[in-house]
């Protein structure tokens, strides 16, 4: 929500994002609640309302009818929440939070009792601080994090956006985790939302005390604050994962101040981020066309995936930024965005997004649903503030390392960023340390996906069915054990089942391994 408070937010944040280069420190552990596996999709008010007088009972009882009535639950939409100005100004005797009986008449626990009678999700608000955001200084939850908590619990709540104002100088930390833990002994599995507005990195300590945080100050109907929001969040993409998302805040989409050019461009690159999917604008005024971006399952698909990554930039040059996103099944999700006000051509390759070797391509546009296949290049001319969605996919398979089987001392793991699928082979450090894989043919290529940490390559052999077909075959330094390149092999598979073993030739091992793409 805005506040004049926040116009000092997320400073620091803002220095990353231009360029869209990845952050170097790691990630924190998660937060396992088992809540939010794929960002959280849904609505709230802030957007279109604020505090106004429309902010009532009956408009959150009509947006959950929305979402069943014009297919959004269909597609994924789940959480109804609301934002500030739901309380009234002052606890009653017990010290509780009383809901506002001119807006809410029925009372918080009936409003979510409605929602959930929809098959939805609802939501709630406050801050860490002694007043909500809004001036008229409705209660805040700091100094009474459990009774809030047990308090919501009890009305039903499984969602709680928690802000940043009037936090009195109370190290943030230490305030987001008191509710964090007030929320875990409340009884009920509450998703739980960082409001931080991005002013202490939380990127770097919020993973494992929220379901999500954001990244940035408030976002506002306008091109300018839209990109702005979308610029500084693309740099962090490490931080996030399943029950764990950076948040560039909610959506404008419908609120009539962007183009519809530049509302695809919105819905695209928070798909591409793995952003929460949280509908800003008043869905009983939305026009069509709005509605259609909103439910557009191709894109949906993406900021869903199971995989949980979030894209990353493979280039930004004069306002031209191509993103990259991998798919739990292999495919790659690349965004060509134009920020610049005169049309463009941009391109990049096939190779650039890492998806391994093929004779050729499936790129399918997700907002025209053109399909086209490619022999690699991928380009497309851009107009001023659009972006060119695809989603590419190999004319082959794709096997992770976790369905490989390795020998004696070697193991599945998942403690180096940047993997696809949910880990990656780690091999016993010996002579004939190898990792083997049952594969269906035809393919005219095998593709490895790997990282290698060190200053040597590490060699290997490479046996089709017990027979070797590449001796020594080396897979160099990548430069850390983060950073994923592939080794590509021409080789003739027959239709049918197959064994490819990759062996080692030194005492150190093999790489890592992240997958072997079969190449037609």
């Amino acid at each position: 929500m805005s506040s004049l408070r926040r116009i000092a937010s997320a400073a620091a944040a803002l220095a990353i994002a231009a360029s869209g280069l990845v952050l170097g420190s790691s990630p924190a552990s998660a937060l396992e609640n088992g809540l939010l596996r794929t960002p959280p999709m849904g609505f709230n008010n802030w957007n279109s309302t604020q505090c106004r007088a429309e902010f009532n009972e009956a408009m959150i009882k009509g947006i959950a009818d929305i979402f069943v009535s014009k297919g959004l639950k269909a597609a994924g939409y789940t959480y109804v929440n609301i934002d500030d100005c739901w309380a009234l100004p002052s606890r009653n005797s017990a010290g509780d939070l009383v809901p506002d009986p001119a807006r809410f008449p029925s009372g918080i626990k009936a409003l979510a009792d409605y929602v959930h009678a929809k098959g939805l999700k609802f939501g709630i608000y406050t801050s860490a601080g002694t007043k909500t955001c809004n001036t008229a200084g409705f209660p805040g939850a700091l100094g009474h994090e459990q009774q809030d908590a047990n308090l919501f619990a009890s009305w039903g709540v499984d969602y709680l956006k928690y802000d940043n104002c009037n936090n009195q100088g109370v190290d943030a930390q230490q305030r987001y985790k008191a509710m964090r833990d007030a929320l875990a002994r409340s009884g009920r599995p509450i998703a739980y939302s960082i409001c931080e507005w991005g002013q202490n990195k939380p990127w770097t300590w919020a993973a494992p005390v929220g379901n999500l945080w954001r990244t940035t100050g408030d976002i506002s109907d306008k091109w300018s604050s839209m990109i702005g929001k979308a610029q500084t969040n693309r740099g962090l993409a490490q931080y996030a994962g399943p029950g764990h998302w950076n948040d560039p805040d909610m959506l404008e989409v419908g609120n009539g101040g962007m183009t519809a050019a530049e509302y695809r461009t919105h819905f695209s690159l928070w798909a591409m981020m793995a952003a929460p999917l949280l509908i800003g604008s008043d869905l009983r005024k939305v026009s069509d066309d709005n509605f259609a971006i909103l439910k557009n399952t191709d894109v949906i698909a993406l900021d869903q995936d199971p995989l949980g990554k979030q894209a990353t930039v493979l280039s930004a040059n004069g306002g031209l930024v191509v993103y990259s996103k991998v798919l739990a099944n292999g495919d790659r999700a690349v965004a060509l965005s134009n920020e610049t006000s005169a049309t463009a051509t941009i391109s990049t390759s096939a190779s650039a997004t890492g998806i391994g070797s093929a004779s050729s391509y499936t790129l399918k546009d997700l907002w025209s649903k053109a399909v086209r296949s490619t022999t690699g290049t991928i380009s497309a001319s851009v107009p001023s503030h659009a972006t060119v969605l695809y989603r590419l996919s190999s004319g082959g398979s794709r096997y992770e390392a976790e369905s490989a089987t390795l020998s004696t001392g070697g193991t599945i793991d998942a403690n180096h960023a940047g993997f696809s699928g949910t880990g990656f082979a780690n091999g016993a450090n010996a002579v004939g340390s190898y990792v083997e894989w049952q594969v269906t043919g035809p393919a005219s290529a095998l593709t490895f996906g790997y990282a290698n940490g060190t200053t040597a390559a590490r060699p290997v052999d490479i046996a089709v069915d017990g027979t070797v077909v590449a001796t020594g075959v080396a897979f160099p330094p990548t430069g850390a054990w983060t950073t994923w390149n592939t080794v590509a092999r021409p080789v003739s598979l027959t239709a049918g089942a197959h064994t490819v073993r990759l062996t080692a030739t030194t005492a150190d091992g093999p790489a890592n391994l992240d997958y072997l793409d079969l190449s037609r």
